[in-house]
């Protein structure tokens, strides 16, 4: 597509956009009476107006009915968590039966390492990408250190060559191999949250196999941002938040993905609770657990109704509008940032921005980083000022994520505008 550093093309882009009356349907946040530049979905997404309706009708539920509203509420709480497989299932790429909604991220990522990550003497490194989020790493080395390794030797990190910001693939590929017989899990974000860079996922997955070894992926800044094919890729098993690019609120509830072939893999061991036990019996209350076969079978406690609420408002919005056209936008609405950041480079008497985000659209969802070559504190405080609502990221980076559901690509120019103000001031 064509671009141009001008408000007239962005406004005439929000003119054709199929998904404009979206944005309708969020809260933006306000600055000096107008809407914000609102640029930290890949942190916190937009609260849906329909929330409030959403769990409005779980309290009222709760007040008329007490404990009976576990079976008579308008979305009865017993199964509620019935509800989002299927919604789930297309943002993830995967059978409705392979997903479930509980728990939070980090939970989850312990939970699935418990079956995931059986080291032994011989096998027992776990491969992954440097500077992953923290909770990734800590998980990581809280996993070693229980199982009796040192996360020194036992943890494998994979890190951009010198000079550069993004993890190559062969990069990545050739350190599984090489470690192959001693590896027993790779595990990677399937978007760092630092650069921005979308990892292939697929071809890790392959070379995990290969290696005899387990995958997954933390997709704490991938679902809901980039085209995911959990089941197609072979994937062992994945987690993610739902506060982020799925708008479900602070602290909302997680998911996973667990591949079909694990359902009934006996030898595969799990932390069990009352939740995962087969619904056919699980009110007989008896010893001895029993999962449910599907992912469901993964899950110990029973559905925090009200965080769910909010987040089928959400997902209710993502079934509206579709993963492909929301994946179309997706690109278009990157592109777009990518060519006003370059323009603005190539005009300035001073180079003061690298974009360390790829190039490649496949390698990008909706986050791109920029690497503040001077200033960057001050010029993220006037972009503060400036009505942007964006974020730092210790030592030197900005992260902006212009997201299909509620940005438009006018919000990208005024972005683009408002460095190049701050830039020549």
């Amino acid at each position: 597509m064509y671009y141009q550093n001008s408000l007239g093309l962005a406004r005439g882009l929000d003119a054709n956009d199929r998904l404009k009356k979206f944005r309708h349907q969020f809260h933006i946040p306000q600055y000096n009476g107008k809407d914000s530049i609102y640029f930290t979905g890949n942190s916190l997404g937009l609260q849906p107006k329909r929330t409030t309706e959403y769990l409005q009708q779980e309290l009222e539920d709760w007040a008329k009915m007490g404990v009976e509203g576990h079976f008579n509420a308008k979305n009865p709480w017993l199964s509620y968590h019935e509800l989002f497989p299927k919604r789930l299932s297309k943002i993830v790429g995967a059978l409705p039966a392979e997903v479930v909604a509980m728990n939070q991220l980090t939970v989850n990522l312990h939970l699935l390492m418990v079956s995931f990550y059986r080291p032994t003497k011989r096998k027992y490194k776990i491969i992954c990408e440097a500077r992953a989020f923290p909770s990734d790493q800590y998980a990581f080395e809280s996993q070693v250190k229980f199982h009796g390794f040192d996360p020194g030797k036992a943890i494998i990190e994979v890190a951009p060559r010198e000079g550069e910001h993004v993890v190559r693939t062969e990069d990545i590929l050739a350190t599984i191999k090489k470690h192959a017989k001693s590896t027993a899990l790779v595990l990677f974000g399937g978007v760092n949250y630092y650069s921005g860079q979308v990892f292939d996922m697929k071809a890790i997955t392959e070379a995990a196999h290969s290696a005899g070894a387990f995958c997954g992926f933390d997709l704490a800044h991938a679902a809901g941002n980039v085209e995911l094919k959990l089941h197609d890729w072979n994937v062992d098993f994945g987690c993610w938040c739902s506060y982020k690019y799925l708008n479900s609120g602070p602290g909302g509830v997680g998911g996973i993905f667990i591949h079909e072939k694990h359902f009934t893999n006996n030898e595969l061991p799990r932390f069990a609770g009352w939740w995962g036990y087969t619904k056919e019996t699980r009110f007989k209350m008896e010893k001895g657990f029993q999962p449910i076969p599907t992912a469901e079978g993964w899950q110990l406690s029973n559905a925090p109704v009200l965080s769910m609420a909010a987040h089928k408002a959400s997902l209710d919005l993502f079934e509206e509008a579709g993963m492909d056209l929301l994946h179309e936008k997706r690109r278009q609405l990157s592109a777009f940032l990518h060519f006003i950041l370059h323009d603005i480079n190539n005009n300035s008497s001073e180079k003061l921005i690298q974009v360390i985000t790829p190039e490649n659209e496949e390698e990008r969802g909706c986050q791109v980083s920029m690497l503040m070559l001077k200033k960057g504190k001050e010029i993220f405080r006037e972009l503060t000022s400036h009505g942007v609502i964006a974020d730092w990221r210790e030592p030197n980076v900005i992260r902006v994520a212009p997201v299909p559901l509620y940005n438009t690509f006018e919000d990208v120019w005024k972005f683009g505008n408002s460095i190049s103000s701050i830039l020549r001031s």
